[in-house]
Protein backbone atom coordinates (compact mmCIF):
# COMPACT_ATOMS: atom_id res chain seq x y z
CA UNK A 1 0.00 0.00 0.00
CA UNK A 2 1.02 3.53 -1.07
CA UNK A 3 2.48 5.63 2.38
CA UNK A 4 0.91 8.91 0.75
CA UNK A 5 -2.69 9.51 1.22
CA UNK A 6 -3.00 11.50 -1.82
CA UNK A 7 -1.50 8.95 -4.29
CA UNK A 8 -3.82 7.42 -7.07
CA UNK A 9 -6.08 4.38 -5.75
CA UNK A 10 -6.87 3.43 -9.28
CA UNK A 11 -4.46 4.32 -12.05
CA UNK A 12 -5.55 3.70 -15.52
CA UNK A 13 -3.21 4.77 -18.38
CA UNK A 14 -3.43 4.47 -22.37
CA UNK A 15 -5.95 1.39 -21.89
CA UNK A 16 -6.86 -0.19 -25.46
CA UNK A 17 -9.19 -3.53 -25.21
CA UNK A 18 -11.92 -4.64 -27.22
CA UNK A 19 -14.38 -8.05 -27.92
CA UNK A 20 -12.80 -10.36 -30.17
CA UNK A 21 -11.67 -8.46 -33.41
CA UNK A 22 -13.08 -5.44 -32.47
CA UNK A 23 -11.46 -2.69 -30.81
CA UNK A 24 -13.12 -0.50 -28.77
CA UNK A 25 -10.86 1.36 -26.38
CA UNK A 26 -8.01 3.16 -27.91
CA UNK A 27 -6.18 5.03 -25.23
CA UNK A 28 -8.33 5.36 -21.87
CA UNK A 29 -6.53 7.50 -19.39
CA UNK A 30 -8.46 7.75 -15.80
CA UNK A 31 -7.19 7.84 -12.13
CA UNK A 32 -8.84 8.04 -8.51
CA UNK A 33 -7.15 9.42 -5.20
CA UNK A 34 -8.84 8.43 -1.99
CA UNK A 35 -12.29 9.85 -0.99
CA UNK A 36 -12.87 11.60 -4.48
CA UNK A 37 -15.71 11.03 -6.64
CA UNK A 38 -15.43 10.64 -10.27
CA UNK A 39 -17.33 10.22 -13.08
CA UNK A 40 -16.64 8.65 -16.73
CA UNK A 41 -19.25 10.55 -18.84
CA UNK A 42 -20.02 10.16 -22.92
CA UNK A 43 -22.35 8.96 -25.46
CA UNK A 44 -23.53 5.46 -25.88
CA UNK A 45 -20.75 3.11 -27.22
CA UNK A 46 -18.13 5.83 -26.05
CA UNK A 47 -16.84 2.82 -23.91
CA UNK A 48 -17.77 3.63 -20.70
CA UNK A 49 -19.25 -0.02 -19.53
CA UNK A 50 -15.76 -1.44 -21.23
CA UNK A 51 -13.48 0.42 -19.34
CA UNK A 52 -15.36 -0.32 -16.14
CA UNK A 53 -15.53 -4.05 -17.37
CA UNK A 54 -11.38 -4.06 -17.78
CA UNK A 55 -11.01 -2.19 -14.09
CA UNK A 56 -12.86 -5.00 -12.35
CA UNK A 57 -11.09 -7.98 -14.31
CA UNK A 58 -13.62 -8.84 -16.82
CA UNK A 59 -12.22 -7.95 -19.63
CA UNK A 60 -8.48 -8.41 -20.62
CA UNK A 61 -5.98 -5.63 -21.55
CA UNK A 62 -4.45 -5.51 -24.64
CA UNK A 63 -2.35 -2.33 -24.90
CA UNK A 64 -1.47 0.30 -21.53
CA UNK A 65 -2.24 -0.54 -17.73
CA UNK A 66 -4.22 -0.08 -15.00
CA UNK A 67 -2.51 -0.20 -11.05
CA UNK A 68 -4.67 -0.30 -7.63
CA UNK A 69 -2.46 1.30 -5.37
CA UNK A 70 0.55 0.77 -7.30
CA UNK A 71 -0.03 -2.93 -8.55
CA UNK A 72 -0.46 -3.58 -11.67
CA UNK A 73 -4.23 -5.69 -12.26
CA UNK A 74 -2.66 -7.01 -15.40
CA UNK A 75 -3.92 -10.68 -15.34
CA UNK A 76 -5.48 -10.17 -12.04
CA UNK A 77 -9.35 -12.24 -12.01
CA UNK A 78 -12.36 -10.34 -10.85
CA UNK A 79 -12.14 -12.34 -7.85
CA UNK A 80 -9.10 -10.89 -6.50
CA UNK A 81 -9.75 -7.65 -7.64
CA UNK A 82 -12.90 -8.15 -5.61
CA UNK A 83 -11.22 -9.33 -2.40
CA UNK A 84 -8.63 -5.63 -3.32
CA UNK A 85 -11.69 -3.56 -1.91
CA UNK A 86 -13.34 -2.72 -5.59
CA UNK A 87 -17.06 -3.37 -5.60
CA UNK A 88 -19.14 -2.65 -8.81
CA UNK A 89 -23.24 -1.88 -8.58
CA UNK A 90 -23.82 -3.23 -12.68
CA UNK A 91 -25.84 -2.03 -14.87
CA UNK A 92 -29.23 -3.19 -14.87
CA UNK A 93 -28.73 -4.37 -11.11
CA UNK A 94 -28.52 -8.35 -11.60
CA UNK A 95 -30.68 -8.96 -8.11
CA UNK A 96 -31.11 -12.68 -7.71
CA UNK A 97 -34.66 -13.67 -8.08
CA UNK A 98 -34.71 -15.76 -5.61
CA UNK A 99 -32.76 -14.42 -2.26
CA UNK A 100 -34.46 -12.31 -0.16
CA UNK A 101 -33.30 -8.29 0.53
CA UNK A 102 -31.28 -9.71 3.59
CA UNK A 103 -29.97 -12.77 1.96
CA UNK A 104 -28.92 -10.82 -0.40
CA UNK A 105 -26.93 -8.51 1.85
CA UNK A 106 -25.53 -10.96 4.30
CA UNK A 107 -24.30 -13.13 1.22
CA UNK A 108 -21.62 -11.18 -0.18
CA UNK A 109 -20.83 -9.16 3.51
CA UNK A 110 -16.85 -9.16 3.89
CA UNK A 111 -15.08 -6.68 6.75
CA UNK A 112 -12.94 -4.13 5.21
CA UNK A 113 -10.79 -1.89 6.09
CA UNK A 114 -10.95 -0.68 10.08
CA UNK A 115 -9.96 2.72 9.21
CA UNK A 116 -14.07 3.35 9.15
CA UNK A 117 -17.08 2.13 10.38
CA UNK A 118 -18.36 -1.10 8.50
CA UNK A 119 -20.98 -1.42 6.11
CA UNK A 120 -23.00 -3.96 8.43
CA UNK A 121 -26.42 -4.63 7.86
CA UNK A 122 -27.58 -2.09 10.22
CA UNK A 123 -25.87 0.69 8.39
CA UNK A 124 -27.18 -1.14 5.13
CA UNK A 125 -30.73 -0.05 6.39
CA UNK A 126 -30.29 3.27 7.52
CA UNK A 127 -29.02 4.73 4.39
CA UNK A 128 -31.83 2.70 2.79
CA UNK A 129 -34.56 2.14 5.25
CA UNK A 130 -36.69 0.95 2.12
CA UNK A 131 -34.44 -2.25 2.10
CA UNK A 132 -35.30 -3.15 5.81
CA UNK A 133 -39.43 -2.19 5.39
CA UNK A 134 -38.96 -5.04 2.67
CA UNK A 135 -35.95 -7.61 3.79
CA UNK A 136 -37.63 -10.60 3.63
CA UNK A 137 -38.89 -9.68 -0.01
CA UNK A 138 -37.49 -11.60 -3.23
CA UNK A 139 -35.37 -9.84 -5.59
CA UNK A 140 -37.58 -10.58 -8.18
CA UNK A 141 -40.84 -8.83 -5.73
CA UNK A 142 -38.65 -5.30 -5.83
CA UNK A 143 -39.19 -2.37 -7.89
CA UNK A 144 -36.65 -1.26 -10.35
CA UNK A 145 -35.78 1.64 -7.41
CA UNK A 146 -35.42 -0.86 -4.70
CA UNK A 147 -33.60 -3.46 -6.63
CA UNK A 148 -31.09 -1.04 -7.60
CA UNK A 149 -31.22 -0.05 -3.52
CA UNK A 150 -30.64 -3.71 -2.80
CA UNK A 151 -27.59 -3.69 -5.58
CA UNK A 152 -25.92 -0.55 -3.95
CA UNK A 153 -26.50 -2.18 -0.77
CA UNK A 154 -24.84 -5.44 -1.69
CA UNK A 155 -22.07 -3.59 -2.98
CA UNK A 156 -21.69 -1.90 0.12
CA UNK A 157 -21.52 -5.19 2.35
CA UNK A 158 -18.30 -5.77 0.86
CA UNK A 159 -16.97 -3.00 2.51
CA UNK A 160 -15.15 -1.79 -0.70
CA UNK A 161 -12.34 1.00 -0.94
CA UNK A 162 -13.82 1.74 -4.34
CA UNK A 163 -17.61 1.64 -5.37
CA UNK A 164 -18.19 1.61 -8.72
CA UNK A 165 -21.78 2.61 -10.35
CA UNK A 166 -22.21 1.35 -14.17
CA UNK A 167 -25.78 3.78 -15.12
CA UNK A 168 -26.74 4.69 -11.62
CA UNK A 169 -29.96 5.77 -12.44
CA UNK A 170 -30.94 4.51 -15.84
CA UNK A 171 -34.56 3.18 -16.51
CA UNK A 172 -35.79 4.66 -12.55
CA UNK A 173 -38.17 7.02 -11.92
CA UNK A 174 -37.28 10.66 -11.43
CA UNK A 175 -38.26 10.48 -7.38
CA UNK A 176 -36.35 7.11 -7.42
CA UNK A 177 -33.08 8.67 -9.24
CA UNK A 178 -33.92 11.77 -6.55
CA UNK A 179 -33.01 9.05 -3.84
CA UNK A 180 -30.31 7.58 -5.51
CA UNK A 181 -28.40 10.88 -5.92
CA UNK A 182 -28.82 11.79 -2.37
CA UNK A 183 -27.54 8.25 -1.13
CA UNK A 184 -24.07 9.08 -3.03
CA UNK A 185 -24.53 12.79 -1.51
CA UNK A 186 -24.53 10.52 1.66
CA UNK A 187 -21.90 7.55 0.80
CA UNK A 188 -19.45 11.13 -0.30
CA UNK A 189 -19.89 12.63 2.94
CA UNK A 190 -18.79 9.19 4.53
CA UNK A 191 -15.19 9.29 2.48
CA UNK A 192 -16.24 6.76 -0.05
CA UNK A 193 -14.21 6.88 -2.88
CA UNK A 194 -16.73 6.86 -6.12
CA UNK A 195 -16.36 5.67 -9.95
CA UNK A 196 -19.92 6.67 -11.54
CA UNK A 197 -21.36 6.66 -14.62
CA UNK A 198 -24.63 8.36 -15.49
CA UNK A 199 -26.17 10.83 -18.02
CA UNK A 200 -27.57 13.33 -16.04
CA UNK A 201 -24.63 15.96 -16.12
CA UNK A 202 -26.59 18.57 -13.95
CA UNK A 203 -26.81 15.87 -11.09
CA UNK A 204 -23.37 14.76 -11.09
CA UNK A 205 -22.07 18.62 -11.25
CA UNK A 206 -22.68 19.03 -7.58
CA UNK A 207 -21.56 15.33 -6.48
CA UNK A 208 -18.24 15.01 -8.53
CA UNK A 209 -14.67 16.11 -7.63
CA UNK A 210 -13.73 15.51 -11.50
CA UNK A 211 -15.03 14.08 -14.78
CA UNK A 212 -13.28 12.06 -17.38
CA UNK A 213 -15.13 12.28 -21.10
CA UNK A 214 -15.05 9.52 -23.63
CA UNK A 215 -15.20 9.95 -27.29
CA UNK A 216 -14.49 6.73 -29.32
CA UNK A 217 -12.52 4.95 -26.83
CA UNK A 218 -10.11 7.73 -26.27
CA UNK A 219 -10.18 9.84 -22.83
CA UNK A 220 -10.86 13.56 -24.70
CA UNK A 221 -11.06 15.30 -21.75
CA UNK A 222 -10.95 15.55 -18.08
CA UNK A 223 -11.62 18.26 -15.32
CA UNK A 224 -13.43 19.32 -12.55
CA UNK A 225 -16.80 19.98 -12.00
CA UNK A 226 -16.33 23.86 -12.16
CA UNK A 227 -14.49 23.93 -14.75
CA UNK A 228 -17.14 21.24 -16.77
CA UNK A 229 -19.72 24.01 -16.19
CA UNK A 230 -18.10 26.72 -17.16
CA UNK A 231 -18.15 25.10 -20.42
CA UNK A 232 -21.33 23.90 -22.41
CA UNK A 233 -19.61 23.63 -25.49
CA UNK A 234 -18.09 20.43 -23.82
CA UNK A 235 -21.61 19.33 -23.08
CA UNK A 236 -22.98 19.75 -26.31
CA UNK A 237 -20.08 18.06 -28.20
CA UNK A 238 -19.09 14.71 -26.15
CA UNK A 239 -22.53 14.72 -24.10
CA UNK A 240 -25.29 15.73 -25.83
CA UNK A 241 -27.10 17.84 -23.76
Amino acid sequence: MSANPTAPLLQVEQLATGYGSSQVLFGVDLQIRPHEVVTLLGRNGMGKSTTIKSIIGALPLRAGSIRWQGQSLQGVPSDAIARMGVAIVPEGRQCFPNLSVREHLLAFARSGDASHAPWDLARIYQLFPRLQEREHHLGNQLSGGEQQMLAIGRALSTNPRLLILDEATEGLAPVIREEIWKCLAALKATGQTILVVDKYVHRLLPLADRHVILERGQSVWQGSSAELQAQPALWQQYLGV
